[in-house]
């Protein structure tokens, strides 16, 4: 199954025999709820989750979105309709960072059959999808998660990978160079890590760059291929735009592991090392 798909292919599968679940995951970084907007109008049937309160536990010294609990994670996914022999896909406003937070948790916690929906809502009425404004009540889903799908680094495992592997750093340029810190409490990097800005994965419309095109692009970093130097992991600030990365290699066919505390955990502890400028040391 490949790990996400366009709005075409949503319609068809709707219609089919295997309708997936569907999950509104619009999110804005320090911005406002998006439930209004979720109200005002979504793809029918899609059930709206929040990021911020039911895709991350509480801030704090694990970072700004670290993990929820395994069980308080599956919760919300039974609420929302989600089981374990069911497709899923999950969608946002169309920067997709948040739909690949949803879609790494699932597929981390066990969910094989989940994608997310390329491009987003935006591509969704591009192609002339219809949406709603009625209120969705599923029937109670049956997902029960068992962590350990997809790869997870904790502080000290992305400082080896970025010694022994090759860890990605998925913050704007500026950031990663330390030129600018507007969020954490220091700016720069993971020593060893590469920059690797996840708006470069895209298109000016917000959807992927076909797989050919984002391999050759890992491959540069030494992520990919044949100059592959090991092991990949990702990070970014507090765990979202990394695993719109994580789900970016998977297009590009490379396995790659997130560290969801990111550089919000990272930074926190002024015993760890930071990184500037535009290198990885």
């Amino acid at each position: 199954m490949t790990a996400i798909l366009s709005a075409s292919e949503l319609t068809s599968e709707l219609a089919g025999p295997r309708p997936p679940v569907l999950l509104d995951v619009r999110w804005q970084l320090g911005g406002p709820d998006q439930r209004p907007a979720y109200e005002a109008g979504h793809i029918p049937g899609a059930v709206y989750v929040d990021l911020d309160r039911e895709l991350a536990g509480p801030a704090g010294s694990g970072g700004r979105h670290p993990l929820p609990e395994p069980e308080a994670f599956g919760a919300v996914m039974r609420r929302a309709g989600v089981s374990a022999g069911a497709p899923v896909v999950v969608y946002d406003g169309g920067l997709g960072w948040a739909a690949a937070r949803a879609w790494w948790l699932l597929r981390w916690t066990g969910h094989a059959e989940v994608r997310v929906l390329d491009g987003g809502l935006a591509a969704w009425t591009a192609a002339g999808g219809e949406v709603s404004a009625d209120a969705v009540s599923p029937a109670e889903g049956d997902f029960k998660p068992t962590p350990g799908g997809l790869g997870l680094l904790d502080a000290d495992g992305a400082a080896a990978l970025a010694r022994e592997g090759v860890l990605l750093d998925a913050r704007a340029g500026e950031r990663y160079r330390g030129e600018v810190e507007p969020i954490d409490r220091v700016g720069g990097h993971i020593p060893g890590a590469v920059s690797a800005p996840t708006t470069e994965n895209v298109g000016a419309d917000g959807r992927f760059l076909p797989a050919a095109e984002l391999r050759e692009r890992f491959a540069g970093l030494g992520a990919a291929g044949e100059g592959g130097r090991g092991p990949v992991g990702v990070y970014c600030g507090s765990g979202v735009s990394g695993a719109h990365e994580v789900l970016a290699l998977e297009v590009a066919g490379v396995a790659a592991a997130l560290y969801a505390g990111s550089w919000s955990e990272w930074s926190s502890d002024p015993e760890r090392p930071v990184a500037t400028g535009p290198l990885p040391r």
